[in-house]
C-alpha cells in the first residue's frame, strides 16, 4: 500500500509540474541596440537573437537609430513590459547610468554589450558599473594597443612620423580607450611621432572620407591614419588614393569589407573583433544570471582581439 500511495503522489506531482510547464510563459529578453544601421551593432543583434533562439527565449530587439532620447524611451518600454532581462548597447555611457539604475529599481537585470556604462574618464573599463550584471565587450584599450603595434611596424624609422586619428562619435567611451591604447603602444615601441590632426568620422565611411580629405589638404605629408573603425579606414582609403598620398591606413574591427580591402592592399591593418560572439556572450551572461545557473555581479567578459595584416588575414574570418 505504501508503494501504491507513493506512486499516486508522484503521478499527481508530475502532472502538476507538467501543467505549470505548459502554461508558463517563456523568458523574454530585450536588446536595446545603439543603431541597427551600423553593421557592427546589427551583428551583435544577430548573435543575441541566435543565442536566444537556441535557448527558447523570446528576443525583443529595439533600434535606437543613433538617437539617445529614443534609446531612453526604448529602455522605458522594456521596463514597462516587465521583460525578464535587458541587454543594452549604450549610445552614451554617462547617461546610460540612469537607465541601468532605473532597470535595477524595477528588479530587471541588465547586461551592457559593446560599450561600457559610466564616465570613461573616471571609470576604467574593467571597473564595471556596479548595478550591471555584466559588461560584455572588447578590451578597447588592448585593441588600441594592437593597432599601435601595427602602426609602429609601418611608420618610417629614424624620423618624426606624422599621424592623424579619425575618431568615432562623441559619447562613445571606446573613442578615448582606443586612442589611449594606440599611443601607449607607440611609446612602448619608442616611435617618434606627432598627432597632427584629429577629426570625428562618426563610424561612417562617407564621413571618414571627408575628414581624411580635409586633413590631407592641410597636412599632405601624413604618414599614417589611425581610423578607430574599419568602415572609416575604408572611407579614408578613398581620400588617400584620390590625393595621391602614400599614407598607411589602420582600422579596428575585422569587418568583411576591411578584410577584402586588406587583401587587396587598400588598407594595411586592422584588429579582429567578433560581434556575433559578443551578442551571444551577452545573452549567455544574462541567461545564466536570470535562471540562476551562474549569478553574476558587475562581471567583465571579453575575448582576444589580435592585430591583423595581409600576413595573417586568415586568422580573422569576418563576422560582420
Amino acid at each position: 500500500m505504501k508503494a501504491v500511495r507513493r506512486s499516486a503522489y508522484a503521478t499527481a506531482l508530475c502532472g502538476t509540474l507538467l501543467a505549470h510547464a505548459v502554461i508558463a510563459a517563456p523568458l523574454r529578453f530585450g536588446l536595446s541596440s545603439a543603431g541597427l544601421s551600423y553593421p557592427f551593432a546589427a551583428a551583435i543583434a544577430r548573435g543575441f537573437k541566435q543565442a536566444a533562439a537556441r535557448a527558447g527565449v523570446q528576443a525583443i530587439v529595439l533600434d535606437a537609430q543613433n538617437r539617445v532620447q529614443k534609446q531612453a524611451n526604448d529602455l522605458q518600454d522594456l521596463i514597462a513590459e516587465r521583460v525578464n532581462g535587458i541587454v543594452l548597447m549604450p549610445l552614451d555611457s554617462v547617461i546610460a547610468e540612469s537607465w541601468v539604475s532605473e532597470a535595477a529599481r524595477a528588479g530587471i537585470p541588465i547586461v551592457a554589450v559593446g560599450s561600457q556604462v559610466g564616465n570613461p574618464r573616471r571609470r576604467p573599463l574593467r571597473d564595471v558599473y556596479p548595478k550591471l550584471v555584466a559588461l560584455v565587450t572588447q578590451d578597447e584599450t588592448a585593441a588600441g594597443r594592437e593597432a599601435g603595434r601595427l602602426a609602429a611596424r609601418l611608420l618610417p624609422p629614424g624620423r618624426l612620423a606624422h599621424i592623424a586619428i579619425i575618431q568615432g562619435a562623441p559619447g562613445f567611451p571606446e573613442v578615448l580607450q582606443r586612442e589611449d591604447g594606440f599611443e601607449q603602444a607607440l611609446r612602448t615601441a619608442h616611435v617618434t611621432y606627432r598627432i597632427v590632426a584629429t577629426q570625428p568620422g562618426y563610424w561612417r565611411m562617407e564621413d571618414a572620407d571627408m575628414a581624411c580629405q580635409n586633413i590631407l589638404e592641410a597636412h599632405p605629408d601624413i604618414d599614417l591614419f589611425f581610423n578607430e573603425a574599419d568602415d572609416m579606414a575604408v572611407g579614408c582609403a578613398r581620400a588617400v588614393r584620390s590625393a595621391g598620398s602614400h599614407a598607411k591606413l589602420i582600422g579596428i574591427g575585422g569587418s568583411s569589407l576591411a578584410i577584402l580591402s586588406l587583401e587587396a592592399g587598400r588598407i594595411d591593418g586592422t584588429v579582429c573583433y567578433k560581434p556575433l560572439k559578443l551578442g551571444a556572450l551577452a545573452f549567455e551572461a544574462l541567461y545564466d544570471d536570470v535562471t540562476g545557473r551562474k549569478p553574476l555581479h558587475a562581471a567583465f567578459i571579453t575575448y582576444r582581439t589580435p592585430g591583423i595584416t595581409r600576413a595573417n588575414v586568415r586568422d580573422c574570418p569576418p563576422q560582420w
